[in-house]
C-alpha cells in the first residue's frame, strides 16, 4: 500500500525561507505543500486540511498560529525567531495539546555545534570564559539571533552565567556563529557557516515529516535529529 504524502501549510510563504522551502519541496517524495499563507491571509480555514504546519513568518503571527493549530489538532514546526516571553509561554501551553518543533535554526551543523558548546563548557572548566559572535545579513530584524540565544541558554546552564553575545549586521550573510573559549595562554572556537537557506529548509522539512503523529509536547530539532 502507497504511504500518504504529509501535507504541509506553509506559513511565510513569500519571505526568503518561506521561498527555499518551496523549492526544495517539491523533490521531496514525502510530502506536499497542500497550502500557503502569508501576511494578510486567514491561517485558520488553511489548517484544517494539512498535517503539519511549517512557520517562517513573523513572531507577532504566533498566536492566530497556535489559536488554529490547537482547533484543528494540527502539529506544528515553527521556524520563527523574536517571539517575547509571552508568545513564547503561548507556545509551550499550545504544546500540553499539540505536538510542536521549535528551533532557533534547523540546520544538522548548527545542532552538532549546540552538542559540542555544551560539552566543551563541561570539559573546560571555569578557567575558559565563552562568548558568542554572530553574523547574519542587514535585513535580519531580530539581533541577537534565536541560533545566538540557544547558544547562550546551553552555555548558561553549565556555567550559571550571562554570555556575552556580539551581534553584526552586514551585506548577504546566510549566517556566521562562534562560539569562543578563551583560556590562559590558549583559545577554543567552534564556528558554523551557513553557506545558503537550504540547509535550514531541509531540516524544517525533516522535522515537518518527523513531528506528525508524535503525543503532543514540545520538541527541539535536536529531538528530530536523536542527539
Amino acid at each position: 500500500m502507497k504511504k500518504s504524502l504529509v501535507r504541509v501549510m506553509l506559513i511565510g510563504a513569500a519571505g526568503r525561507m518561506g521561498k527555499t522551502v518551496l523549492d526544495l519541496a517539491q523533490s521531496d517524495l514525502e510530502l506536499e505543500i497542500a497550502a500557503r499563507c502569508d501576511l494578510g491571509d486567514s491561517i485558520e480555514p488553511a489548517m484544517k486540511n494539512c498535517d503539519v504546519a511549517i512557520d517562517f513568518s513573523q513572531a507577532d503571527s504566533i498566536d492566530e498560529i497556535c489559536r488554529a493549530a490547537l482547533q484543528h489538532g494540527k502539529s506544528l514546526v515553527i521556524g520563527t525567531t523574536g517571539h517575547s516571553q509571552q508568545q513564547r509561554k503561548t507556545i509551550e501551553q499550545t504544546a500540553h495539546s499539540v505536538p510542536i518543533v521549535l528551533a532557533s535554526n534547523f540546520s544538522v551543523g548548527v545542532n552538532v555545534l549546540f552538542w559540542l558548546a555544551q560539552k566543551a563548557a563541561e570539559l573546560l572548566g571555569s578557567d575558559f570564559n565563552p562568548e558568542i559572535l554572530e553574523t547574519h545579513h542587514k535585513m535580519k530584524k531580530d539581533a541577537p539571533s534565536g541560533t545566538a540565544k540557544t547558544l547562550a541558554e546551553i552555555l548558561k546552564a553549565v556555567r550559571n552565567s550571562e554570555i556575552p553575545i556580539q551581534s553584526i549586521r552586514e551585506g548577504n550573510v546566510v549566517g556566521e556563529h562562534t562560539v569562543i573559549f578563551g583560556g590562559p595562554g590558549e583559545r577554543l572556537e567552534l564556528t558554523h557557516r551557513a553557506a545558503n537557506r537550504g540547509i535550514f529548509a531541509l531540516g524544517a522539512l525533516r522535522a515537518a515529516r518527523w513531528i506528525v503523529h508524535k503525543p503532543p509536547g514540545l520538541y527541539s530539532m535536536q529531538d528530530v535529529l536523536g542527539l
